[in-house]
């Protein structure tokens, strides 16, 4: 065979491959068309379009305050009087075998906490004394004092809340709410990713896209500077210029897409176009001038302590007013093995106040209602101590616990003001209505409008979801 001939086969083999591919997809934009459904066909060069859910939702958007470490929740939201009379004393072996823990020994000593719970709102709910703001807001949320899940250290914990599995690869919460619903934003990403605090665990596995195409992935924005880097053009470059740059690149993608029906060319040609529009709007949106001194002063960003997470939470509420699907907001260094008392005071002076204003300021804008918001962590804490360095006074800390642990939300379909599970009298195990993160992402797949066992993207053979092969709504979480 010459090198003729072997051209000749090429030829032909490409000309199959793109009557398969190309004109194929070609043909189905034009079919599309046709028969009225213009927004099907737009979904193809756009992943980013909106779409409609399985049924009516309640919430349009998601406000997810992730605070990595696991806050200790017999500190914070489930007070526990019973812990007195074991204080200093190991528990039972009935309740402490076949026990696995990260770091201390079940026959560990008891430790009562020191803070003072009181009731708070018309509700009556008991809550910390490091918490008066979210106190103040009592009668808007859903305290779930229930929560449980199967892992015990943080990555494989953060992992299965937030893409359903401890595996590496799956897609993230807030890549199947884009995934599903697509954005009402067409000038931001409909998935944003804030930080706050130092260090993480999970990393960027907690807002990956996983299998998904990259559209869905999470984009990281910073509260100074430019929001995502390079977003600037370079010292020369004219917004025209690029435009005309822009331009050429979208048409040889539009070419290879045509020839390979490739969805990641597609995310390709939509990201490019994101980050122009982005240009102009990003620095708005991180314009603060035009917020009343009132909702500054609120969230707390002209005060050291409360600006980073501040700031962030109010860039929250002007995201999703501008159409954001779902806002990640990442406080870290919750994982307090030591000095738990000085350390949680320190993260709720710099959580709580900003957290309140969010809810406080998404009511007064008639948002709380279509947004769904939700605060916690990858697990609880211990009732047990664990002393780092012993001797030293005030080092006392806390053992990662996943058999019961709290986590609230508000507006977006949860009915406020109620608290709902419980737990035994030294907050160990779950005694009422149980809820595994499964359940959890369920319920909030629920108030977005999807059956979550529908919601599924076909890889490797099998269609995959958030919920892996489990979970439930749990209707009493629901107004």
């Amino acid at each position: 065979m010459d090198s003729g001939q072997f051209s000749q086969i090429q030829t032909r083999r490409r000309f199959f491959r793109d009557c398969g591919g190309g004109l194929g997809t070609i043909a189905l934009l034009h079919v599309l068309a046709d028969e009225g459904r213009a927004a099907e066909a737009e979904r193809i060069t756009d992943p980013l379009t909106p779409k409609p859910s399985h049924f009516a939702p309640k919430a349009k958007n998601v406000i997810f305050m992730f605070m990595e470490g696991a806050p200790s929740q017999v500190d914070l939201f489930d007070p526990k009087p019973g812990l007195q009379k074991w204080d200093g004393h190991p528990l039972p072996e009935s309740l402490t075998k076949n026990l696995r823990l990260a770091f201390i020994k079940p026959t560990a000593k008891v430790m009562a906490s020191p803070r003072v719970f009181k009731p708070a709102g018309q509700c009556g709910m008991e809550l910390s004394d490091l918490l008066p703001g979210l106190a103040s807001r009592a009668d808007d949320i859903c305290l779930v004092r229930s929560m449980f899940t199967d892992a015990f250290n943080h990555h494989p914990g953060q992992l299965l809340l937030m893409s359903g599995s401890i595996q590496f690869g799956r897609p993230s919460m807030g890549a199947w709410a884009t995934y599903g619903l697509g954005s009402e934003s067409r000038n931001l990403p409909g998935f944003v990713v804030l930080s706050s605090g130092r260090g993480t665990s999970g990393g960027a596995s907690n807002w990956s896209s996983g299998f998904l195409p990259s559209t869905y992935q999470g984009v990281t924005f910073r509260s100074a500077g430019d929001p995502v880097l390079y977003l600037s053009s370079p010292e020369g470059v004219s917004p025209k210029i690029q435009r005309s740059g822009l331009d050429l690149m979208r048409d040889f993608n539009e070419e290879r897409l045509a020839t390979t029906g490739d969805v990641e060319i597609a995310s390709r040609i939509a990201s490019y176009e994101l980050a122009f529009r982005m240009q102009s709007s990003a620095p708005e949106l991180l314009d603060f001038s035009k917020e009343s001194p009132r909702t500054l002063e609120m969230y707390g960003v002209n005060r050291k302590e409360t600006r980073p997470f501040g700031t962030n939470c109010l860039l929250a509420r002007r995201m999703v007013e501008r159409g954001v699907r779902f806002v990640q907001l990442m406080h870290a260094s919750w994982d307090h093995h030591s000095e738990l008392n000085k350390g949680l005071k320190e993260k709720c002076e710099a959580t709580d106040h900003p957290a309140a204003a969010l809810i406080q300021d998404l009511k007064e804008r008639g948002l709380l209602d279509s947004t769904l918001v939700v605060w916690g962590g990858e697990f609880g804490r211990t009732p047990m101590v664990e002393i780092r360095r012993p001797g030293e006074p005030g080092n006392e800390g806390r053992d990662h616990h996943p058999l019961a642990f709290s986590m609230w939300m508000a507006g977006g379909g949860i009915k406020g003001g109620q608290v709902v599970g419980k737990t035994d009298d030294i907050g160990f195990n779950i005694v009422e209505d149980k809820v595994h993160v499964h359940d959890l992402q369920a319920t909030i797949l629920h108030c977005l409008g999807f059956d979550h066992t529908r919601l599924t993207y076909r890889h490797q053979g099998r269609d995959f979801r958030l919920t892996d092969v489990a979970g439930e709504v749990k209707k009493k979480l629901l107004a």
